[in-house]
């Protein structure tokens, strides 16, 4: 069987534009596009660097078919740079009724209402909205359940992941709290189970440094809503707002669940950690659809792009091996033949971005963009955090190449085509 051709990608456009800031409104991988493919949810903010620490900013529209019209929808005070105010389309209006004229209407986002971190489940076109009371870190695919976790606690430990504001208890002072951990939420009544509290894991993950902390964070559900990956990290002392980092350590271990937190398994052995993750398309049931790509510390040796399958934790095998050496916000394509990975800026400023092919490990470097100085501080710095569009035609991102902070997409086009752009072009 021969090789899959590599995606070919125009030239990006900037999708929004100044004199504000914006960027996707959730975290990379997931997917800001709307079911109809003509909206992005982008969240608009005159804060350029450094904590939001509260302060608000707006959730909006871009319509890339009404020459990429900001449309403000609502504001939010729980986000941050890194993982926005982690957005989802619903496939559904809230009456469980398909949305009139087939046109996609509603969104579920975070914010801090009434003193507590909350998700507003928002229709955009009539401004009505519903509360959930607890905040989402992932959505099913179908939009009937989300998992949640304390972000108040991850502001103890990450601030620039966490949020500020007092929405939840953090539960400080308790390294392995019983009541607190990864939530499972119905959507529709509102009802949360703990489904992993934290001390149940305490057995499973490193000893935790005396004052230290363990927390859950980063969370995903694989394609077809059976299964649930997320982190256990634990920090040698809580952050609190500070803004260094030095002397301060974690520890990461990344586990697998079946959605209903049954069947918890370790993804890897203690050292390999995780950072960045992403579930393979595949058909429900399928060994694809049990199947990641992770970028861990490969047998203790080197920050890697790595595939697993749930299951077969010991074939973990490393993927197109040195020329993915780096810790990338690796996607899936659509059809799951390749993976792309977009890694923090070299000494020159600038961010690779490659794309590996998983039959026979190929590698294309998809583009280097540019950095500037200002946009590199911890807690304020642009990842490029991509997300493909889910005709895949298209791929919609964050970057600073231009001077400021706005989205992008790149369209994908046959090689013949004269607005393809060239292999590893260097932007700003």
């Amino acid at each position: 069987m021969s090789n899959a051709e590599f995606p070919i990608f125009c030239a990006p456009r900037a999708a929004t534009r100044g004199p504000r800031e914006h960027l996707l409104a959730n975290y990379f991988g997931i997917d800001a596009w709307s079911p109809d493919l003509r909206h992005l949810l982008v969240l608009e903010t005159e804060i350029a660097s450094g904590l939001p620490d509260g302060r608000a900013c707006t959730v909006g529209l871009v319509d890339t078919e009404d020459g990429c019209r900001f449309i403000p929808v609502m504001e939010t005070r729980a986000w941050n740079f890194q993982e926005a105010a982690m957005a989802h389309w619903l496939p559904a209006c809230a009456s469980g009724k398909a949305p009139p004229h087939g046109r996609p209407c509603e969104f579920i986002v975070n914010d801090l209402r009434d003193g507590r971190f909350v998700a507003v489940v928002k229709n955009w076109r009539t401004g009505a909205e519903r509360i959930v009371r607890h905040p989402v870190s992932a959505v099913s695919p179908d939009g009937t359940w989300a998992l949640s976790i304390n972000y108040a606690r991850l502001y103890l430990a990450r601030p620039d992941y966490g949020y500020t504001g007092g929405g939840q208890d953090p539960r400080r002072g308790e390294a392995f709290p019983e009541d607190d951990g990864l939530w499972r939420v119905d959507l529709a009544t509102g009802e949360a189970h703990l489904i992993a509290s934290t001390a149940s894991l305490r057995g499973l993950v490193p000893d935790v440094a005396p004052g230290g902390l363990a927390y859950v964070c980063h969370t995903a559900i694989s394609r077809d809503g059976a299964r649930i990956f997320f982190l256990l990290r634990s920090v040698s002392r809580p952050m609190d707002g500070v803004k260094t980092f030095q002397g301060v350590n974690w520890q990461t271990s990344a586990f697998t669940c079946n959605a209903d937190g049954t069947g918890m398994r370790r993804c890897f052995p203690d050292g390999w950690g995780a950072s960045h993750f992403n579930w393979k398309p595949g058909r429900p049931g399928s060994r694809d659809a049990r199947t990641m790509a992770v970028t861990c510390n490969w047998r203790n040796e080197v920050y890697t792009h790595v595939e697993f399958t749930v299951g077969e934790e010991g074939m973990a095998h490393r993927i197109a091996g040195a020329e993915m050496d780096f810790d990338g916000h690796c996607i899936y394509t659509l059809d799951g033949l390749f993976v792309s990975g977009d890694g923090y800026w070299d000494d020159g400023g600038y961010r690779h971005w490659k794309i590996a092919r998983l039959s026979d490990g190929a590698v294309r470097k998809i583009g280097r963009f540019f950095v500037p100085e200002k946009y590199r501080e911890t807690y304020s710095r642009c990842d490029l955090h991509p997300r493909w569009r889910r005709d895949g035609r298209a791929i919609a991102f964050n970057s600073v190449h231009e001077g400021s902070r706005q989205v992008y997409v790149m369209e994908t086009t046959d090689e013949a085509n004269p607005n393809a752009a060239k292999a590893d072009t260097i932007y700003g």
